[in-house]
Parts: C-alpha cells; sequence; structure tokens
C-alpha cells in the first residue's frame, strides 16, 4: 500500500464521493477508483456502499480512515521536521482559526507574513474553538488561533491579542434606547447565538455567570454557526446578541445595529500548538510577525 493509496482514499472518504476527490488531488476519476480497487482487493474488504449515484464508508471503511489520517498526519509531521534542515524559501503551514480571529484578526497578519515569505503557502482552515483545538490534537493542523477557553493535556495556549466583547440590538429593540439592562431584562429578551463551541458563545456563558444566570435561564430564539449568520438575524429583529466588537462594527455604523450600554470584559486570543510535536521554523517565522505587530488589541471598542 502506497502513501498515494491512502491519500486518495481519505480524500474519497471525507467526500463521498470519487469524482470530486479525484479532482482535488488533479487525477483522472479512473485512477482514483483504481487505487480504492487496489486496497480493496488485496485486503478482500469493502471500504464503501455503493447506493445509487452515492458512497458511504463501510464500517471495515470507517476503521480505516482514522489509522490513514494517522499515518499521513505522521508523514507530514516528518516531512516538516527534514525541512528544518533548509531554509523560509519554500514551505507549507497549516493554521486553524477560530471565525472571527480568522475573518477580522489574523488577515492582515497573515498577508505580512506573505510579503516577508513570498514562497511559503498558509493553508487556513476555519472552525469553532473546540473544532480548532480537535485540529491540533490530531495534527491536521501546526497552529490554533482561537478565542475560547481550551482544556486539554496535549495542547499549551499562549495570549497574542485583546478583543472587547460587544451587546448589541436591532435599532427598534427596546434596549436600543434603553438604560443598562437589568439581570431580569436579560433574562426576558429573545436571543441570537452562535453554536456551542464557540468561543463568543463561551465567553458570554462566562460573563452571564458574574451575574448569577445560566445560558438555560435565557430564552435563545435561534443558534447559528457563523458571526455573520447572528449578526444578520439581529439586525433582522430576531433578538439580542454578542458579537466581538470587530464584526459588529460594520453593522452599528451603518445603523443596522445599535450597541447596548453593557460592560463586557474583553478576552484573549490564544495561540495552540501540540506540546509533542516539533514546531517549525516558519511557524516561529508566523508568530514572529502576530508579535512583533500591532496586535496587543484585536479591535477597538466600539462606541455609539
Amino acid at each position: 500500500m502506497t502513501l498515494e493509496q491512502l491519500r486518495i482514499f481519505v480524500a474519497v472518504a471525507e467526500r463521498q464521493h470519487v469524482t470530486q476527490a479525484a479532482r482535488a488531488l488533479n487525477l483522472a476519476q479512473s485512477a482514483a477508483s483504481h487505487a480504492i480497487a487496489v486496497i480493496e482487493a488485496r485486503h478482500d474488504v469493502k471500504l464503501f456502499d455503493r447506493i445509487g449515484r452515492r458512497i458511504e464508508l463501510t464500517e471495515a471503511g470507517r476503521a480505516f480512515l482514522a489509522e490513514a489520517r494517522t499515518i499521513l498526519a505522521q508523514v507530514d509531521h516528518a516531512e516538516r521536521v527534514l525541512g528544518e534542515f533548509g531554509t523560509l524559501e519554500r514551505g507549507t503551514l497549516a493554521v486553524h482559526a477560530s471565525q472571527t480571529i480568522a475573518s477580522y484578526w489574523l488577515p492582515r497578519h497573515l498577508v505580512a507574513f506573505r510579503r516577508a515569505y513570498p514562497r511559503i503557502d498558509i493553508r487556513l482552515q476555519i472552525g469553532n474553538t473546540a473544532q480548532v483545538a480537535e485540529a491540533i490534537e490530531t495534527g491536521a493542523a501546526e497552529l490554533g488561533f482561537v478565542e475560547g477557553e481550551v482544556e486539554s493535556q496535549v495542547l499549551v495556549s499562549a495570549p497574542v491579542a485583546r478583543d472587547q466583547l460587544v451587546l448589541v440590538v436591532a435599532p427598534e429593540h427596546r434596549w436600543a434606547a434603553a438604560d443598562k439592562p437589568s439581570p431580569h431584562d436579560l433574562r426576558e429578551s429573545d436571543w441570537v447565538l452562535r453554536e456551542p463551541g464557540s468561543g463568543t458563545r463561551a465567553a458570554f456563558e462566562q460573563a452571564l455567570a458574574k451575574l448569577g444566570i445560566e445560558l438555560r435561564d435565557l430564552h435563545i430564539a435561534m443558534e447559528l454557526p457563523s458571526n455573520e449568520a447572528v449578526r444578520a438575524a439581529v439586525e433582522a429583529g430576531l433578538g439580542a446578541t454578542v458579537l466581538s466588537a470587530s464584526v459588529a462594527a460594520p453593522s452599528i455604523e451603518a445603523g443596522l445595529l445599535q450597541q447596548v450600554d453593557a460592560k463586557l470584559p474583553d478576552r484573549a486570543f490564544h495561540v495552540l500548538r501540540h506540546t509533542q510535536r516539533h514546531r517549525s521554523r516558519i511557524a516561529d517565522a508566523l508568530l514572529s510577525i502576530i508579535r512583533g505587530g500591532d496586535s496587543a488589541r484585536a479591535t477597538p471598542a466600539v462606541t455609539n
């Protein structure tokens, strides 16, 4: 069995589509199908069930997928170690970041890195805090950037910036022209929040806890998987929410959202890395640019 066959299998398994996997790997569909067939024939197993035009992993396929991912992560790690004997002229860095960071804070640092090291590729994937932590644990990424707290025995985190949270509502919401809402008011309003696992949601939960309020005490009208979706729902008048000031700022400036007088704590953006995996010179170079730039505060507080 070859590494190429493993990569093809993983690509097909993740997409559950041979043609899409072949296209992603710049292969002919027949080459991808042949690679799967060779593995199945050699071990006398079926890795996929063909159901109409769809394919699904069999029990053997699901077990093999976990092992294949582990092997490919180890190979990628070995290649990075060998790359350390070279220079920063070539290379690839896999970075995962939570949505707020990836969309509003990290891009300027990636641009600065690209200007300094134009022949190095950054592969950025976006998820929530829990998904980013999982990517670092499994070796899918070398560096992760999150705004939430992460508990892990194999990850180490360090602060790289501060971010301000703001409470916002649509201009017609009763809080838009009112004084600071009381804990009772918070319980009475409808809320639009990010999904469980989001760092923004976790920070809001911590702020509520200081007021003696649990998240289950609130009326959550909707949970959405992106900052932009939450922002749009609140603009439409669905309820209140808490967002990073950088996410809310364009809508506040456009008059689509109103910042409510509520003192919310700022929070730290953290970089995550695995304690037992080698840190590449490329990762060090990116962190050097981030820490050397204007990153002490991610977003200024938005005022009305």
